[in-house]
Parts: C-alpha cells; structure tokens; sequence
C-alpha cells in the first residue's frame, strides 16, 4: 500500500532527527567547566509536538507530556505523563478503508509512577502504577499495579538496561464493560546519552491475563533525542499499543471490534528543567 504525504513528512522528520543525535554523538564534547558540578536531584523534562496516528484512527494530534526522574543511593522515582487532542476519523474494521462517516475527537491521557528500591547495585525490588484513557479505542479507564522484581543487565553513567517481572492487577472498563483480572508483566528499559547531550531510549512490555492468555497488551517505545541549546532539544518517539481483545462497539452496521494496534509518531521538542 502507499503511505500518504504526511506520513511520508513526519517519517522524513524522524530520519533527521536520529541522523542529528548521531551526528551530535559523534561532535567533540565541549570544553568542560572547571567549577565543580552542583549534584542532580529531580531531572525533568516537559516536550510538545506533532503526533500521526495510523490504526484506530487517521489524524494529526496536538500532544504534550511531561518526565521526571530522581536516584537517591537506594532508591529511584520515575514520573510520566502525556496526552493528545485532536479530530479524527475512525477506520472501519471489516475493510480497513472505509472511514465512519462522522469525525470524531480524539483525545488520550496517560501517566505512569513508578519506585524502586535497590536491594544491591544492580538488583531491585519496586511499585508500578500505571493509567490510561483514549477515547478512539474506546477504553474509559485501565489502571494498571504492578509489583515488581527487576535487575540492571548493564548499569553506567552513560548507559542502562534493565529487565522487570512481576504480577499486575488490571481494573478497565473497555467497550462500556467493567472488568478487572490479574496479569503477569514482563518488561525491559534501555537508555543510553552521549557526551554531547543527545540520547536514545527503548522500553516495551507485555501484560497478558494469567487465566487467559489470549488477552494481552503490549506496549512499545523508541525514542532519539538531539539537543539544541544547553535546555532545548529536538525530540522524536515512536509508540505503539497492541491490544489483542481490543473494545467491540455496537452501531448501526452491527457490532465490530476496534482495531488491535495503535502506533504513533511523535516529533515535537523538549524543555529541561
């Protein structure tokens, strides 16, 4: 199939913008101060930008979020939060090209939190608590708390890969029906920031329900970011949802189900606080 010209546009985006964290990767390190540096606590960073939609719905969203992080010797503390507004028009399930007539809002809120406490240097015990709302998909609510047990396969200033398991509680109301069941998360985060002040990150995880394993979602993130100025960069993530027992929604045309999987593009730009 042919890709239209926005996705062709935005695509062309994130090509540059990886192509600039390389080559800002690759720049000689600036001078460094002599003065020594003041120790990090809260690292937050606020971004805003462009999102192409292709799945449930076809549109350009408004989108903005919000992260933070802080590491104390035995604990650490990660924050998010994002959200999404815009028109859209949904895709037909049966022909996956007939749009439903009428245009539709799109709007999403999510955010997670997240503690860890470090049992030794790599080994970690923590809490997840994860929440989600999007209109498209037809999921009211889904909160997801997740006990976990994680260890850092590699573990520097520059560079980090962990792995998480553990059990999840999933309370939803998707498609209009109320449910909640207990799952098992399986998880993996990397990072990695280059002298120059760019960095690249990649987190995925599934959560399939224990008694039914055919219900499961997975959720994917990839993510380049190339600094600018000292507090501003240039930033683009790709994130995609999978829901295998997606919302089914009743209309004049009988009942059909939302699409599976749900991927969006976004480039926009990010502020350092």
């Amino acid at each position: 199939m042919f890709l239209s010209q926005p996705y062709l546009s935005v695509t062309a985006l994130a090509a540059g913008v990886v192509t600039a964290t390389l080559l800002t990767a690759v720049a000689p390190a600036p001078a460094q101060d002599t003065k020594p540096a003041e120790p990090k606590r809260w690292e937050t960073s606020a971004n805003a930008g462009v999102t192409l939609t292709r799945g449930n719905s076809k549109n350009f969203l408004a989108t903005v979020g919000i992260n933070s992080s802080r590491k104390w010797s035995k604990d650490e503390v990660l924050l998010g939060a994002s959200g999404g507004y815009g028109e859209s028009t949904s895709v037909n399930r049966a022909d996956n090209v007939r749009p439903d007539p009428e245009t539709k809002t799109q709007d999403y809120i999510k955010g997670f939190a997240q503690y860890n406490r470090l049992f030794s240097e790599r080994l970690y015990g923590g809490l997840r608590l994860d929440a989600i709302h999007d209109d498209i998909a037809d999921v009211n609510y889904r909160f997801t708390l997740s006990p976990l047990l994680g260890y850092y396969l590699i573990k520097n200033p520059s560079t980090t890969l962990a792995v998480e398991a553990g059990p999840s509680f999933v309370y939803e109301q998707v498609g209009g029906e109320e449910q909640s069941y207990l799952g098992a998360r399986l998880a993996e985060r990397f990072e990695h920031k280059f002298k120059s002040g760019a960095r690249i990150w990649q987190t995925a995880e599934i959560i399939p329900q224990v008694d039914d394993v055919e219900n499961f979602i997975a959720n994917f993130e990839l993510g380049a970011e190339a600094p600018l100025t000292k507090k501003l960069s240039l930033r683009v993530v790709l994130q995609d949802t999978y829901d295998n027992q997606p919302a089914e929604v009743t209309g004049a045309a009988g009942t059909r189900s939302k699409l599976k999987n749900d991927m969006k593009l976004i480039a926009g730009l990010a502020y350092k606080f």
